[in-house]
């Protein structure tokens, strides 16, 4: 009997580490299932994305980890701050040479030293 409530205490610890699969029109799972832009998912929700951009600031790092995934590059800066960039569109990200430098359109969120989102840009590569 034991055992049976450890399972499902698991699962529903598991269920509730999962995030939300919509964000307004950006389809989410759609989003961190395509890691570095490469499947070309982001690209086409690359609106949507700009639609709910609004939503995203003032964010927790921990929520955003939820809706978006784990970034693709992850950039720390000066005073504790750092930026978590998404690829939106293939790029050298993509080729088996992964550390490579791409200028493929990304979407980086800058990130406060408390942890919340403060900016949201869409750029070319990396900050």
């Amino acid at each position: 009997m034991l055992r049976r409530e450890i399972i499902l205490l698991s699962l529903l610890l598991c269920l509730g580490c999962a995030g939300p699969d919509t964000l307004g029109a950006l389809n989410l799972k759609a989003w961190r299932d395509d890691r570095g832009g490469c499947k070309g998912d982001r690209q086409q929700q690359l609106a949507n994305f700009q639609q709910v951009k609004d939503q995203l600031k003032g964010m927790h790092v921990n929520d955003l980890g939820k809706y978006l995934g784990r970034p693709d590059v992850n950039q720390i800066e000066d005073r504790n701050q750092k930026y978590y960039v998404y690829y939106v569109e293939k790029g050298p990200q993509c080729s088996d040479n992964a550390g490579a430098k791409s200028t493929a359109k990304s979407i980086a969120l800058r990130i406060s030293a408390i942890g919340l989102v403060t900016e949201i840009r869409v750029q070319a590569g990396v900050p």
